[in-house]
């Protein structure tokens, strides 16, 4: 059997406006791949707009559905019919899947397709000759098809590429590393940038252009020479910190991880001395910077600063929803270890996007994870990890619940000007003791001038209590925090944790009363000692 590859031209139609129809063969297409539960979770009817679906894509203007990428999750069903119905579809990305049966007839009915990729699965027959007629224009859709593909005649031109079923075909990535093989990264559709075309974006990567510097060097906002916006991302510090290893592991890290909730990699440039990222330039920064920060290039009024209560907690739940992607949805999964505000970006609406995948590590799930050198942000570091070096899913669940009381309270997770006070300095533990002291108002955000919801208040410092318990066997799965959020289950979490907290807080003063000793206690031990035998 042969893996077959046919380059064939197809014209762009104008998009419409997206239909009730569209959503139905989506949800029609999510059923016949038998996805199951965990998978495209968000594609639902009652969720009317797929342009916030994960791997959906719309155009920004019209808001017609464009890209559906779903490569490498593992369906195992067929293709529904109903997919002919997304004429809008530019993009159609299905390789890698267990996906049978017989290519629908319509298909054919996607003029306005440009990128189709089939490849790696189990399909047979043909693909429609209608596809792709109204141009024999060639724009570069390639399909491979394990099974009986008989070939595509478009405009009396025949286009096919190839090659045996020992040696099948992987899109690749090829990075240039001086002085070694090139390394391959095996995933994805990034575009590769010229080192000169970074420099001129970032104004010779103008001081003028930082949008923030963290471990592995600055990012810089750019300009392309199409005008696209974007965040570049210079390495430059990455000898010390992994080198090779540090900018394929970002690489691959964002390249396999999709969902709306996450930063996605448009390309890198490689050279001898360099290695750049480039994202899309979130136009609202992070939410640190929201809560506390300044550049030089982007001025703000106060109010457009400031994050109000409602996008709080929308940044609260779309953080979490990216965390359970990586954690669940992932294989393997994927631990950030390095959450917190400064890593969260905000794109024009407000949504949390997860960035900063440098730190990221993928996870073998039968293997006990224990790193020699500990990567993250004081403050955010789970004590387990911290002392031990030993990573895990928890550990991100302890910086989000952190990240949660930064959103809250508006204040870093360590305050080093209370040292001189003799005073709490991690903001957990001055949390703690005012949620005791049932002094909750004294917590928020004082930017937010009292405007917000007490109840919502309290639901998000009791998740991130929960979140951030000593022991990592004792906080929520992201899954279970999504849903707390949501209104579901955390009532009873949070009982719980109150009786385990009353009983260790017992535990903890009796203890301290045991072996604290006053000046006569010590007095009198001496006493005793002196008496003894000599």
């Amino acid at each position: 059997m042969e893996s077959i590859f046919v380059v064939l031209a197809v014209a762009s139609l104008l998009p419409r406006v997206a239909t009730s129809s569209q959503v139905a063969a989506l949800c029609a297409l999510k059923a016949s791949l038998n996805a199951s539960p965990g998978q495209l979770s968000d594609w639902h009817p009652n969720q009317v707009d797929p342009c916030t679906w994960t791997n959906v894509k719309c155009d920004p203007v019209s808001k017609t559905v464009v890209s559906v990428t779903l490569s490498s999750i593992g369906f195992s069903g067929f293709l529904s019919p109903e997919i002919g119905v997304l004429d809008t579809l530019t993009t159609l990305l299905l390789q890698g899947n267990g996906i049978t049966g017989k290519i629908p007839d319509e298909i054919g009915n996607l003029s306005s397709l440009t990128s189709l990729d089939l490849e790696n699965n189990h399909l047979t027959g043909g693909i429609p000759s209608s596809l792709g007629s109204s141009n024999t224009a060639k724009t570069g859709i390639i399909v491979g098809i394990f099974g009986g593909l008989v070939g595509v005649l478009i405009g009396g031109s025949l286009f096919l590429l190839c090659k045996s079923r020992y040696n099948a075909y992987k899109r690749e990535v090829f990075v240039d590393v001086a002085g070694e093989v090139d390394c391959r990264i095996t995933f994805g559709q990034l575009k590769r940038f010229t080192y000169r075309e970074l420099q001129i974006a970032t104004d010779n990567f103008s001081e003028k252009n930082v949008l923030g510097q963290g471990g592995f060097g600055k990012v810089y906002k750019g300009v392309l020479a199409d005008n696209t916006k974007v965040a570049v991302k210079r390495l430059t510090d990455y000898e010390s910190l992994g080198g090779d290893s540090a900018f394929q592991r970002e690489v691959e890290m964002i390249s396999v991880a999709v969902h709306r909730n996450l930063l996605r990699l448009i390309g890198f440039c490689a050279t001898p001395t360099e290695r750049l990222l480039v994202y899309p330039f979130m136009k609202n920064l992070s939410v640190a910077y929201r809560l506390r920060g300044r550049t030089s290039f982007l001025k703000l009024k106060p109010k457009e600063q400031v994050l109000d209560w409602p996008t709080r907690k929308r940044i609260a739940l779309g953080t979490a929803r990216g965390l359970e992607y990586l954690h669940e949805h992932c294989n393997p999964k994927i631990i950030h270890r390095d959450v917190k505000a400064a890593n969260v970006l905000l794109d024009e609406d407000f949504e949390a996007i997860v960035g900063d995948f440098g730190l990221a590590k993928l996870v073998d799930v039968r293997k006990t994870n224990v790193t020699t050198q500990v990567r993250g942000t004081m403050g955010h570091i789970a004590p387990e990890y911290l002392s031990t070096g030993k990573s895990s899913d928890r550990a991100d669940v302890f910086g989000y619940g952190i990240m949660l009381l930064e959103l809250v309270t508006g204040h870093r997770a360590i305050d080093f000007s209370r040292l001189e006070e003799e005073d709490d300095v991690l903001l957990l533990d001055q949390v703690k003791k005012l949620e005791r002291e049932k002094r909750l108002d004294s917590i928020v955000d004082k930017n937010l001038n009292g405007n917000y919801d007490v109840q919502g208040m309290e639901m998000i410092i009791q998740v991130a209590l929960l979140c951030t318990q000593a022991s990592p066997e004792d906080r929520p799965a992201m899954s279970e925090v999504v849903r707390m959020l949501e209104g579901e289950g955390l009532a009873e979490r949070w009982e719980e944790w109150q009786h385990v907290e009353v009983t260790r807080r017992q535990e903890h003063e009796r203890l301290h009363q045991r072996f604290t000793w006053g000046e006569d206690s010590i007095c009198n031990q001496e006493a005793i000692e002196l008496s003894g035998g000599r």
